[in-house]
């Protein structure tokens, strides 16, 4: 008898006393819990969300959809990149008054290649207000979950208020689970055991959100 068939075999006599027309689990467990804290506009779930995010150390900007190349040319002339890494499906008037050099989301690319990259432009999936988190699922407008993971500044840019919910159980209603989600609090992060803070360990040191309204 294989292991398989002796852990099904418990399965089956754990389950021996079970009614036949017992409430399926999903019936039978109570899912009456808060979906979410309080009654916010949009607009002041919005300011949450710039708040949390802020307090988790990310820079955050706000401007229109037009104003978006204009702002990223900006932050990377402050930064100094000279190249910056592009998912696939990134909208292309984005980058339209930017002048580092692009380099495409591939495949191939190494970990070493990746590392020499000076910055990273994304979209989202989401971003959650009560926990300044933004949410990543691998669609074309951000790429492969590594180009967000090994160069050291991350720029990702939000839609409002589209991609903008109050709370993780809702956002959990509107992500696909089957999709490789990413989910980020701040740049990265960690503390040795006398809380000495260290950043850009598993992740970008730097992360730059813009909150973009308007189209």
């Amino acid at each position: 008898m294989s292991g398989r068939d002796r852990i099904l075999g418990r399965v089956r006599r754990a389950l021996a006393d079970v009614p036949a027309d017992d409430p399926a689990y999903e019936a039978a467990v109570d899912r009456g819990y808060a979906r979410e804290h309080g009654g916010r506009s949009m607009a002041e779930t919005v300011e949450l969300l710039a708040e949390n995010l802020a307090d988790y150390r990310a820079i955050v900007h706000r401007c229109t959809a037009a104003e978006v190349p204009d702002l990223l040319m900006r932050l990377y002339a402050r930064r100094g990149s000279e190249t910056v890494l592009v998912p696939p499906g990134l909208p292309p008037h984005w980058l339209a008054a930017t002048d580092p050099v692009r380099i495409q989301d591939r495949a191939a690319s190494t970990p070493d290649e990746l590392d020499r990259v000076d910055s990273v432009i994304t979209g989202c999936a989401l971003a959650i207000a009560e926990t300044g988190t933004i949410v990543l699922d691998g669609s074309p407008d951000q790429g492969r979950r590594r180009i967000t993971l090994v160069p050291d500044h991350h720029i990702c840019v939000v839609r409002v208020p589209d991609q903008v919910v109050a709370s993780v159980p809702l956002a959990l209603e509107r992500l696909a689970p089957a999709r490789p989600l990413t989910w980020i609090s701040g740049p990265s992060a960690t503390s040795d055991i006398e809380l000495d803070r260290v950043e850009g360990v598993h992740g970008p040191r730097t992360l730059e959100v813009v909150l973009m309204s308007g189209e």
